[in-house]
């Protein structure tokens, strides 16, 4: 047992609740801010703003994740629920080869962890954005219509992989925390995407997809695909 009850609690408590995403403690601390007002004309007021700041905090938490330690995997780079798995080229802006690729879709709800992590090691060789519509991000074409930024990446071995956040209905900011000359780890964040969106992973030819439609993943461990 713990020699020291207090330490052994706090440890318990920092392991259970996830930490938070940088890009949300601005929110997080508008909402405490607006909480402390509104109390002072109403209770109730106070107790609905209270728990709306208890929702954003819970929407940018960034739990800490353990990815395999395999370098022959295509990790998920979102927590979400497997939405298409299809071949389509890759976007345009990336400036690769007019040929297409296995697509898989990950469709993440407001409920669902919203940073974006890494789907291999390896070296960003370039990061695109393109304006575009905010559609549900559950449409198909949402891959084709939808805002999105773009990020390329070459593995140790040549081959190049693909990972693409896209905003949808209620999204109105990508964030992406990578630049070209990055190195990367499988699995570590690199971006978020605010309140409801699709990440799309373009992989290598050859991967052979391990996941199901419909099959729900978990950012930084799922495997989805094997190289």
């Amino acid at each position: 047992m713990s020699a020291n009850p207090l330490g052994h609690a706090v440890r318990l408590v920092r392991e259970t609740l996830p930490p938070m995403h940088p890009a949300g403690r601005p929110f997080v601390a508008g909402g405490a801010v607006a909480t402390l007002l509104l109390r002072k004309l109403s209770p109730r007021l106070g107790l609905l703003a209270g728990l709306g700041t208890l929702a954003t905090a819970a929407f940018f938490r960034e739990p800490r994740r353990v990815p395999p330690q395999r370098d022959d995997l295509v990790l998920a780079a979102a927590d979400g629920l497997v939405s298409l798995i299809e071949e389509a080229t890759p976007p345009p802006e990336l400036g690769l080869p007019d040929r297409p690729l296995t697509r898989v879709s990950v469709f993440l709800s407001v409920f669902d962890v919203h940073v974006q992590r890494t789907p291999v090691r390896g070296t960003v060789e370039k990061v695109a954005y393109r304006p575009g519509k905010f559609l549900s991000a559950d449409l198909d074409k949402a891959s084709e219509d939808n805002e999105r930024n773009s990020v390329l990446l070459r593995m140790a071995d040549g081959r190049r992989l693909v990972v693409t956040q896209i905003a949808g209905l209620v999204a109105r900011r990508i964030v992406c925390e990578v630049g070209e000359g990055d190195h990367v780890e499988a699995g570590a964040t690199y971006g978020l995407i605010r309140f409801g969106s699709r990440v799309d992973t373009y992989l290598p030819p050859g991967s052979r997809v391990l996941v199901s439609k419909g099959q729900r993943t978990i950012g930084g461990e799922t495997p989805l695909a094997a190289l």
